[in-house]
């Protein structure tokens, strides 16, 4: 098996583990909360590393096509170089985008405090 097989196989199974330790665990609210808190962090934590991983590929080629033309033809360096800038802003904004969307997910989480309270007296402590 292939090493991007393994990993595809690997975060399948541990996402399909976290599901159904959500679904075994507890249906007081406490505990719905805790799973939502979960989620969100695990969820937004993938996404930004997901829009790094894209757009640092993005940028190495936009790159390396700059540098090819600006090799193949010295005199044009000048208007490869503006358009590489501007199409780099373009795909960074991209990432960016996708932090601010994590930013929303991680202040629409609840309050912590309640949720480990509730979880506690349902165990009994």
């Amino acid at each position: 098996m292939s090493k991007k097989g393994l990993i595809g196989a690997f975060a399948v199974v541990l996402l399909l583990g976290m599901t159904s330790m959500g679904y075994a665990a507890d249906e007081s609210a406490a505990a719905a909360g805790m799973w939502v808190f979960f989620g969100i962090a695990i969820s937004c934590g993938f996404a930004i590393g997901i829009a790094a991983l894209g757009t640092g590929l993005a940028m190495g080629y936009a790159i390396n096509g700059a540098l090819q033309g600006t090799a193949r033809n010295p005199e044009a360096g000048g208007k490869i170089m503006t358009t590489m800038i501007i199409g780099l802003a373009l795909i960074e904004s991209l990432c960016i985008y996708a932090l601010v969307i994590c930013f929303i997910m991680v202040f629409k989480i609840p309050d912590l405090a309640p949720m480990l309270d509730g979880i506690l007296k349902a165990m009994g402590s």
